[in-house]
This record gives C-alpha cells, sequence and structure tokens, in this order.
C-alpha cells in the first residue's frame, strides 16, 4: 500500500511539471525572454512542491503511525502475557508481523495470532488513511504549484531553494545516524558498567573474558570481563595483515604509476582490483582450507608447535584482501603529483628511484597515509576470515602460530551466540564502544598527520 502511494505520488508529480511547463509556455507565447525563469523550471518546481508534499506526508505519517500500531500490539500482548520479559514480547510481535504479511512463521498461537489480526487491521487502517491523505496533500501542493506560474514568478530561485533543504537534510540524516550510533553506544556501555560495578579497570586491564558464563539473574562478574586478551588479539593481526599489505600494496602502486608501460596498466591494475570484490568469506575459506594447514605443515616440517587457527593464518589472508585498497588508492595519490616535480628532480640529475623516494612519496604521504588507515580500519573490522582461520578463543599471546579472537569475533558472538539478548548487548556494545575509540584515535593522529605533510599544488 505505501509502495503504491509512492508510485501515485511520483506519477501526479511527473503530471503537474509538465502542465506547469506547458502552461509557461503558454505565458512566454514563443518569447521566453519575459519570464522570470525558464519553462523546465516552472516544471521542476511544481515537481517538487509535489513529491515533498506528499512524499513527505507519506514518509512521515507511516513511521508516526507505524510506532503507534506496534505500541498498541505491545499493549495488548502486555496486557495477555504480563509475565513475558521483553524480548520475548519482541519475538512475539515479530512472529505476529510475519503472520499478518502472510509469511510463515517459526512460532504460532493463540496469542500470536490475536496480535496479527490486530497488527493486519491496524496496518489496513493506516495504509488507506495515509493513501488517501498524501493523495490529496499532493495534489493541492501541485495545483498551488500550477496557479504560482506566471512572467514575473521566481519559480528557479524557489526550485534551487528546495533542493538546497533536501541536500541539507541528507547531510543532516547522516550526521544524525552517526550521533544516534554513537548514543546507543554510550548508553550500553553505561549500563554494562553499572552491572560489574563500574570496574573500568577489570574491563580494560583484565585478562579473563567469559562474560557470559556463570551468570545470575543477568548479573555479570566483573572477573570475567576482561578484554585484554581481545585487544591484543586484534591488535596481532592487524599487525600481521599491514605487515602483508603495506609493502606489497605501496610498492605495486609505485610500479604501476611510474614503471609499468601503459598497456601493461591498463590490464594489471583491474586484475589487481578484483580482489577488493571477492567476499569475504571466501577469503575464510581460502585461510582456513590452504593457508592454514600449510602454515602448520611447515611448521611442523621446522619443529615448530603451530596451532591448527593460527594469528598468522588469518593475518597474511586479511593483508591479501588490504592489498587493492592500498594499492589502488596509493596510485591515485601518486599519479596526483605533479609531472613538474618529476621533471625538476630530472633536471637536478636525480634518478628515477631517487625522484620517488624523495620528492614523489613525500609529496603523496598524505594520500598514502589516508590509504593505511583504510587498510587498518578494514582489518580491525573484519570478521569471517578471523572466524574462519584464527579461532574464537580469548587467548592472551603474541604468538601469531597460536590461536586468538578478535573484538568483533566476540561482538558477534554475543549477540548470536546467547537467548538473553539484555544481558549479551552489555558487553557487546561496550566492545564496540572501545572499538570505535580506538578507530577514532587512528582517524585524528592520520588527520594531524595529513595536515602536518599536506601540500597544495597549482
Amino acid at each position: 500500500m505505501i509502495a503504491s502511494g509512492f508510485a501515485a505520488i511520483f506519477t501526479l508529480a511527473l503530471l503537474f511539471f509538465a502542465t506547469a511547463r506547458a502552461r509557461a509556455l503558454r505565458i512566454a507565447a514563443g518569447a521566453p525572454a519575459i519570464l522570470h525563469s525558464r519553462p523546465n523550471f516552472h516544471g521542476l518546481y511544481a515537481f517538487l512542491l509535489t513529491l515533498v508534499a506528499g512524499w513527505g506526508l507519506l514518509g512521515i505519517g507511516a513511521l508516526i503511525w507505524g510506532w503507534i500500531d506496534r505500541e498498541i500490539v505491545f499493549a495488548l500482548i502486555r496486557q495477555n502475557a504480563p509475565d513475558l520479559k521483553q524480548i520475548e514480547m519482541q519475538l512475539v510481535y515479530s512472529d505476529a508481523a510475519a503472520i499478518a504479511a502472510g509469511k510463515l512463521s517459526s512460532t504460532s498461537d493463540a496469542l500470536r495470532e490475536m496480535a496479527a489480526a490486530r497488527l493486519g487491521a491496524l496496518e489496513t487502517l493506516r495504509g488507506w488513511t495515509l493513501l488517501a491523505v498524501s493523495l490529496v496533500a499532493a495534489v493541492g501542493a501541485g495545483l498551488h504549484a500550477t496557479r504560482r506560474v506566471s512572467a514575473r514568478w521566481r519559480a528557479r530561485n524557489r526550485a534551487e531553494s528546495i533542493l538546497t533543504l533536501f541536500l541539507w537534510a541528507c547531510a543532516a540524516v547522516a550526521v544524525l545516524t552517526t550521533i544516534g550510533i554513537i548514543l546507543s553506544l554510550v548508553f550500553e556501555t553505561i549500563s554494562f558498567l553499572q552491572q560489574i560495578g563500574w570496574r573500568v579497570d577489570k574491563f580494560l586491564l583484565g585478562t579473563n573474558w567469559s562474560p557470559l558464563s556463570g551468570v545470575q539473574a543477568g548479573v555479570l562478574d566483573a572477573n570475567r570481563v576482561g578484554a585484554v586478551p581481545l585487544f591484543v588479539g586484534t591488535f596481532l593481526i592487524t599487525l600481521i595483515a599491514m605487515i602483508v599489505a603495506v609493502p606489497i600494496g605501496l610498492l605495486s602502486a609505485i610500479y604501476l604509476s611510474d614503471f609499468a608501460s601503459n598497456r601493461l596498466r591498463s590490464w594489471a591494475k583491474p586484475l589487481l582490483e578484483i580482489l577488493a570484490g571477492i567476499p569475504t568469506v571466501v577469503y575464510g575459506f581460502f585461510a582456513a582450507i590452504t593457508v592454514a594447514p600449510f602454515i602448520r605443515d611447515s611448521g611442523t616440517a621446522l619443529g615448530l608447535s603451530v596451532a591448527s587457527e593460527s594469528a598468522l593464518a588469518a593475518g597474511v589472508v586479511m593483508g591479501i584482501m588490504i592489498i587493492p585498497f592500498i594499492s589502488s588508492l596509493s596510485d591515485d595519490v601518486i599519479n596526483a603529483v605533479p609531472q613538474s616535480l618529476r621533471d625538476g628532480s630530472y633536471a637536478l640529475g636525480a634518478t628515477r628511484a631517487e625522484t620517488i623516494r624523495q620528492v614523489v612519496l613525500p609529496a603523496a604521504l598524505p594520500g598514502i597515509v589516508s590509504a593505511v588507515l583504510l587498510g587498518v580500519s578494514r582489518a580491525v573490522g573484519e570478521t569471517m576470515i578471523v572466524v574462519m582461520a584464527a579461532g574464537q578463543g580469548a587467548n592472551l599471546t603474541l604468538n601469531p602460530l597460536e590461536a586468538v579472537t578478535t573484538v568483533t569475533v566476540q561482538i558477534v558472538m554475543l549477540i548470536t551466540g546467547y537467548t538473553d539478548a539484555e544481558t549479551a548487548a552489555g558487553p557487546a556494545f561496550s566492545l564496540g564502544f572501545a572499538l570505535f575509540f580506538v578507530t577514532l584515535i587512528l582517524n585524528v593522529i592520520a588527520l594531524k598527520v595529513v595536515r602536518h605533510y599536506r601540500e597544495i599544488y597549482d
């Protein structure tokens, strides 16, 4: 119903665009110079105003009314089953929504059927009411815009104002989304710290990570939430990945930009960037099936004790995955260095290698730092490769031949592997907040480096 409303309003907007434009052409009578704005701008203003009135009312109404419907159904569930926990009521609501949509539900009982019937009735009423009101609003806005068409009407200014407001709204959505994510992390972290008695030292400096073992009545043991093994594992795998990715990616970028022929570059760079399009689960299988056994067998042949799942295997494959990101971005920034700098270096008698080392790379350093930071962020946030190649146990070690785990893996395990989501949310969101804070520090450092070494060329 809502999707049909959006399509109908878009059709109305196109109709009013044509109507307003035709009216502007009639007023011009073959002399467009008498119009303040071109006919297309009159049509664009009618088109935009119709969309804003119709889509805006339909979207906002659907959000607000949908929230009201959800609260009504939750009140019904709470009235008929007062002993259910919040997470259980959410599951009942999800099943009822599936039943109301005509889909198969994992569970069906009298309570879910009742909630589904109420939800279906409310959605039908909401859909028809919003459709009628939004269509009326769209028609009214379109007629208003059409009647405003005249020789002195500043349609271009009004249309550009609407577009500017739309762009501002898009930027505001991005900012508000970021703020919402940060606030959700902060609130859940505060709740988690309250559960462990504000023992921040136990979380940041503790070495025992098993937060959900021995949980009683949703109360976490402060002695079991030490996240140091997770941070060390994340750091170890990221370090190995960067040792693999940065030299190979940077050197390949230098070769492609300054040494390779155009013919070689035309097929080598796209072939290298294909690595960026491979799903991470494929890298995980490659690490688990090929790289990890090879490292284990090689270590055994050398008399070393290598675990079946190791940080080295995950780090090497993760580094291979990150190579195209560093290589592509570094190649772009190296090519952006003006040719005049190279020519000046050659004129002073420098060789090509000396020019790259002493002129090109310092000039491209800010972009290279950004590329490396992107690779670090990708390595820190990777999950599938670590799950399949490095293990899931919180092992505090700096030995790359042993199994370790990372922050992201533990977040996934907490959210998906425990039935009491309310208890697991605290440790998971706290890990996410710590990871966000570390990433923020890395971004600040990189920004300072970029500002310090940034050079602007004419």
